[in-house]
């Protein structure tokens, strides 16, 4: 199996550091591969991507040796196991609200007996090689998405689920579940309480605990507080900073 530079990060006993692709282009795919993530995520939920730009944006990735994931637009069987065939070794599933939505999206990652994922990994084989199949269903990542109230109150249950790689907090609208404006890197007390039951509950079972942050100080944070897999902001984000930046020097020169 190539591209698994986060599962090995992982295995070294280190932190998994997650670039976020929201721009349909194989173009910006391949210029953030071209850092030093250990993997990146194609976002089909609220990125600008369908499945045959996500497809083109996969390929640009493969040279880097970079993990290839994607966030799904929906829990949905059918876009989980295309993503898979494609190449992703791993998917961010939004709105897991319960273990029986937890056990659907496992079961949609893995091959029988442990699933009911159907066999044809027509890209995935190419590009992973022969024995993919008989791999797979140990090493596709699988991060259920933490982010409603609902969600919280079953995180203990969803976090117990055989199979599951772990759990990604969606801060945003974790927070608009609890009544505050969307946006990351929270400082509510019971947001960032929250945040922080979500974390002890996916280390309670032995699974990864992820979040997506919006600053680096924020992410850094986020490691030392226990979680092993995190995502800085988005290309689309990342380069308007950078715009800003440049042109705020310029004004002001």
């Amino acid at each position: 199996m190539k591209l698994t530079k986060l599962q090995d990060k992982w295995a070294a006993g280190g932190n998994g550091l997650n670039g976020w692709c929201s721009i349909p282009s194989s173009v910006t795919a391949e210029i953030m591969a071209g850092y030093d993530f250990d993997s990146l995520t194609i976002d089909l939920q609220h990125g600008l991507v369908d499945y045959q730009t996500a497809l083109t944006m996969l390929q640009a990735m493969t040279a880097s040796g970079i993990t290839p994931m994607a966030r799904v637009p929906w829990n949905e069987p059918g876009i989980i196991m295309k993503l898979l065939d494609g190449g992703a070794l791993g998917i961010i599933c939004p709105m897991v609200n319960t273990a029986e939505d937890a056990q659907a999206f496992v079961g949609a990652m893995r091959y029988a007996p442990e699933g009911y994922r159907s066999s044809g990994p027509t890209r995935a084989m190419l590009v992973h090689g022969g024995g993919y199949h008989d791999a797979a269903n140990e090493t596709l990542v699988s991060l259920a998405m933490i982010e409603t109230v609902e969600a919280l109150s079953n995180v203990d249950a969803i976090c117990a689920t055989d199979g599951l790689t772990g759990v990604y907090v969606g801060p945003s609208d974790l927070a608009v579940s609890m009544g505050y404006k969307p946006g990351l890197d929270r400082q509510e007390p019971d947001v960032d309480e929250a945040i922080g039951a979500i974390m002890v509950a996916a280390q309670k079972h032995g699974k990864r605990a992820g979040i997506h942050c919006g600053a680096p100080a924020y992410l850094s944070s986020a490691f030392v507080r226990g979680f092993s897999f995190a995502t800085i902001a988005s290309d689309i984000r990342l380069i308007g900073q950078a715009i800003g930046q440049n042109i705020e020097e310029i004004k002001t020169a």
